[in-house]
C-alpha cells in the first residue's frame, strides 16, 4: 500500500450521505477504494466510468493512482463522492484543469438530498390511503 511519505494530491468530495477522502499519486491508474480494486468494490461498469470521469475530461488517464476512503450512503452516492473528490485532488494537482472540470460540473456538490418524512405521513410524501367511507 501506499506510505505517507510519498507525495500525494487530496481531495473530499460528497454526495447524498456519502464522504470521499481522496488521494491522488503520480502511478499508472490504479483505482482504490477502501482498500479494495475499483472492480470489486463497485460491480457496474457505469459506477466504475462515474469514478474515472473527470480523469477522462483532463486527458490525464493513467496519470495517477487513486486512493479512496468512503463512508456513508450508497454505492452509487459513493461514486459520485469519488468523483466529486478526484475532481478536486486534479484541481490541487494542476489549476489549469478548473475551466475543463467547472464546465463538466464536477466542481460543483450535488446539493439533492432525501426528502425528510412529515408528520401524518408514512413517508416525506406518501399520505395514508384514502378510504370514502
Amino acid at each position: 500500500m501506499y506510505t505517507s511519505a510519498k507525495p500525494y494530491f487530496y481531495g473530499t468530495g460528497r454526495r447524498k450521505k456519502s464522504v470521499a477522502r481522496v488521494r491522488l499519486y503520480p502511478g499508472t491508474g490504479a483505482v482504490t477504494v477502501n482498500g479494495r480494486d475499483v472492480s470489486d468494490y463497485f460491480g457496474l461498469e457505469t459506477l466504475k466510468y462515474i469514478v474515472n470521469q473527470p480523469f477522462g475530461v483532463t486527458d490525464t488517464v493513467g496519470k495517477f493512482d487513486v486512493v479512496a476512503n468512503v463512508q456513508g450512503g450508497g454505492f452509487s452516492g459513493q461514486a459520485g463522492a469519488i468523483r466529486h473528490g478526484v475532481a478536486r485532488a486534479l484541481l490541487s494537482a494542476d489549476e489549469n484543469y478548473k475551466p475543463l472540470l467547472k464546465k463538466a460540473g464536477f466542481l460543483t456538490r450535488d446539493p439533492r438530498m432525501k426528502e425528510r418524512k412529515k408528520y401524518g405521513l408514512k413517508g416525506a410524501r406518501r399520505a395514508p390511503q384514502f378510504s370514502k367511507r
